[in-house]
């Protein structure tokens, strides 16, 4: 049986070791995915003992995406372009890191809100590391622009390509909502248990406006809803759980999973249903 993993602290609220084990039971592949807690201290010495259990592959989550790519032997353009690993393959005992966190966003928004993003002019809030994931992978797709509005500008400014894009405040972003196609959260507000908090006032969005945010826990955010009754279409994270999950489990087997499957594994879990 193969080992695969899941590095984090904490890591007890992971919905990933439910939806890579039913993934490998219903391809029929034998192995497990478990999830480990591991104190920021304690990181190097987890990634070498994965090591030395032969694990096949395991995958890096808060607060370990940057520090784990000290550890790697190779890495991959993408993940060195982000500044993060959340993938990790084991190639014939070599430690190869990934990042699948972008381009899961980005497939996930693609085919459940059935678009093509050329030409979009996107505004993304927050500036961490989920947005600069996203912000890469959306420049691949012949978009017009893509923005960022942050609490603190300068962050931003640390990763955009300024020929396409600009930089706001969150007050400066608010009274330019209706320029947009797309508006994407990446930040936590409005997370369990911080359910009221909203990233953005959203009184000038205009009606048919693609509204995304990265959060599932709730699965619909009180920021959601109210793109919603602004005649938003709406979009939670559980997509881009599932695809960049998905597209970590084809780095390691080979084999794309059932995305609806996983899908439906996740929100059974999480007790609601899809936006």
């Amino acid at each position: 049986m193969k080992l695969f993993g899941l590095i984090g602290c904490p890591v007890h609220h992971s919905l990933s070791p439910l939806m890579h084990n039913d993934a490998f039971q219903s391809l029929r592949i034998d192995a497990h995915y478990h999830a480990f807690h591991v104190e920021p201290h304690l990181l190097k010495e987890a990634v070498q003992g994965l090591k030395a259990l032969q694990c096949a592959g395991f995958n890096v989550t808060i607060p370990h995406k940057t520090a784990v790519m000290a550890y790697m032997d190779e890495l991959d353009e993408t993940a060195k372009q982000m500044g993060a690993v959340n993938t990790v393959v084991n190639e014939n005992g070599k430690w190869i890191g990934y990042n699948t966190d972008g381009e899961g966003f980005v497939r996930a928004l693609c085919e459940q809100m059935n678009i093509d993003l050329s030409g979009a002019r996107i505004l993304l809030v927050g500036a961490g590391g989920a947005a600069r994931g996203i912000y890469f992978t959306l420049l691949k797709h012949r978009v017009s622009a893509v923005d960022v509005c942050n609490r603190t500008a300068g962050k931003a400014e640390t990763f955009i390509a300024k020929q396409t894009s600009s930089v706001y405040s969150l007050e400066e972003a608010e009274e330019r909502l209706g320029e947009y196609d797309i508006i994407i959260n990446t930040t936590s507000v409005g997370m369990y248990p911080n359910v009221d908090a909203m990233p953005i006032s959203l009184q000038t969005l205009k009606k048919g406006t693609i509204v995304s945010d990265i959060i599932y826990n709730p699965l619909m955010t009180k920021w959601l809803q109210e793109a919603k009754e602004r005649g938003a279409r709406v979009q939670n994270g559980v997509g881009m759980f599932v695809y960049q999950g998905a597209l970590a489990f084809e780095k390691w087997t080979g084999i794309f999973p059932d995305t609806k499957r996983m899908e439906k594994v996740v929100i059974q879990q999480l007790g609601g249903k899809t936006c």
